[in-house]
């Protein structure tokens, strides 16, 4: 996706890192949000070279921001303590009980053991949620159906995160927000992620998914889109269900501000450093026309 073509090999060869280094370089002084879903999650050694890739991109110059989902987490925990999920378009219809479960697993289990993968390869971290600092306020999902406490970024402040990452250690994001009148909400994490990323200004927004990217119709990938092509695609069919939401995430950041959004698949190892430092890249690459 860039205009440059370093072997990926080298990135992931220590003895040769200084060859690398030119081209990783480039980005310095960026900052990167990236959306950490799926069952990439649940894989320890797709989890490892994730908390890798974090810790090479702050070695670098670059700042990352994890922002990181749970849903097939809270569904677990939810069962086991008898608890039915229920969604409405996509979206996880959340209680008062639900909330209750889905913060613990959020802002507790998950966050912390992203923290604890990071400071395995030798980064520093540090697991917050939306409601720390008031870094998101929230205000309620409107919807033909109640949603219960599932909410959506009303203003972002930046100060708690630009503060963790000066002090040269990676902010790790729980996507849960506050309302102004101090009631908690469940935030979708790419939607969470993208209002994160116009805040601070990102260079980037990755969000990693189960999926390789977008495909036509011939299950190709389609590795550059702008919006307008995105609207096509959508109307013509080839773009449906949950990936309609996913790239209205990717427009809205790059009409926010952010020079490029990307969907990436992370079950692929090292996805997102191919993505960044290679030029055939490896997902699809949203960016204004």
């Amino acid at each position: 996706m860039t205009d440059y073509a370093p072997d990926p090999a080298l990135l992931f060869k220590a003895e040769t890192l200084a060859e690398a280094l030119p081209y990783m370089q480039r980005y310095a002084g960026s900052t990167f949000v990236v959306k950490y879903g799926g069952h990439a999650m649940g894989d320890a050694d797709l989890a490892e070279d994730f908390a890798e890739d974090v810790v090479l991109l702050k070695a670098v110059g670059i700042n990352p921001i994890v922002v990181h989902g749970g849903g097939p987490q809270i569904g677990a925990a939810l069962k086991a303590q008898g608890i039915e999920s229920r969604f409405v378009d996509g979206l996880r219809v959340t209680d008062a009980e639900t909330m209750k479960v889905a913060e613990m697993v959020l802002s507790g289990s998950i966050n912390k053991e992203i923290v604890s993968w990071i400071a395995a390869e030798g980064g520093r971290a540090v697991g917050i949620s939306g409601k720390d600092g008031r870094l998101v306020t929230a205000t309620k999902v409107q919807s033909e159906h109640d949603l219960g406490f599932v909410g959506e970024p009303d203003d972002v402040d930046t100060r708690i995160l630009d503060t963790i990452s000066k002090a040269g250690m990676i902010p790790v994001v729980a996507p849960i927000g506050v309302g102004a009148d101090g009631q908690t909400y469940n935030i979708n994490a790419d939607t969470m992620a993208g209002a994160i990323a116009i805040a601070t200004g990102a260079e980037r927004l990755f969000l990693l998914t189960d999926v390789p990217g977008v495909l036509d119709k011939d299950r190709k990938l389609l590795s550059d889109l702008t919006p307008r092509d995105i609207a096509g695609l959508k109307g013509d069919g080839t773009i449906h269900g949950g990936m309609i939401p996913k790239l209205q995430t990717c427009i809205d950041a790059v009409e926010g501000g952010v020079d490029a959004a990307v969907i990436l698949d992370g079950r692929v190892p090292h996805a997102m450093l191919i993505e960044i430092f290679t030029r055939q890249g490896a997902g699809t690459l949203v960016r204004q026309g």
